[in-house]
């Protein structure tokens, strides 16, 4: 039987988060070039996508690129930005097939030029699209998201825009890159790492976490489906008793 056939339709996560981990590994195994692992990566991104948006997963969000990768060997960057740029214009056909739109969030005017323009185009022709949101973190940090937000709201009050006594979770929601997006209610990180890694640490307050061994590179359908299936057998109590939830 088909993991696809155990999922709960009426009990979907409304927004998956995914930490794409191991294509380095990965390529490591087969005895590869990490770009070359990646290449491979992007398989899997275009599977996850398509089979979120077959379920009905309203909101996707991946860990593209984080703020710490630009600390990466100077080559390596410049292969994932090249990877970035084809990858978009591969995949915008797939994006109208499945009615998605794509968003970014991240400190963007950190990527090239090319990248920025290829990002934009995407978004762009693809704002319309209604099925599902699919959100890139490039050049994304958490902190550094935490902190921006933080100057911000200075800003504001300093300028009497805010007044202090007004500044709750709904001010600090609208104030982050996330700021259009609900909360994480599931959080993937593949390759058998056990870390958070600075991303969406306000967002994911009361996510389900899930980590499977699986290197990026293999993570398929029926990996997916497990993990949504972990999601729905969990009891998600929002600091109520089982009681109260009942």
């Amino acid at each position: 039987m088909s993991l696809k056939n155990s999922i709960n339709i009426e009990n979907l996560p409304q927004h998956i988060a995914i930490i794409m981990d191991g294509n380095g590994r990965w390529a490591k195994k087969q005895g590869l070039l990490r770009a070359l692992g990646h290449e491979n990566g992007t398989k899997s991104v275009r599977t996850v996508v398509e089979s979120c948006a077959k379920l009905g997963i309203a909101n996707l969000t991946l860990y593209a690129f984080s703020t710490e990768n630009w600390n990466r060997p100077s080559l390596e960057v410049k292969t994932l930005m090249k990877l970035l740029i084809t990858s978009l214009e591969k995949e915008l056909p797939t994006l109208q097939k499945n009615n998605i739109r794509l968003n970014a969030i991240g400190n963007l005017e950190l990527l090239p030029e090319s990248a920025q323009n290829q990002l934009l185009d995407v978004i762009e022709k693809t704002k319309e699209n209604k099925k599902m949101v699919l959100t890139l973190a490039l050049s994304y940090g958490s902190r550094e998201e935490i902190v921006s937000m933080v100057k911000t709201i200075s800003n504001k009050v300093k300028n009497n825009i805010i007044s202090i006594d007004n500044i709750d979770e709904l001010i600090i929601n609208q104030h982050l890159y996330t700021q259009n997006l609900p909360d994480v209610d599931l959080l993937i990180r593949t390759s058998g790492e056990h870390r958070i890694s600075n991303f969406l640490l306000w967002q994911i307050a009361y996510a389900e976490l899930y980590f499977t061994d699986v290197l990026w590179p293999d993570f398929k359908e029926d990996d997916l489906h497990e993990a949504i299936i972990s999601y729905q057998k969990r009891e998600r109590r929002f600091g109520k008793t089982s009681e109260q939830i009942k």
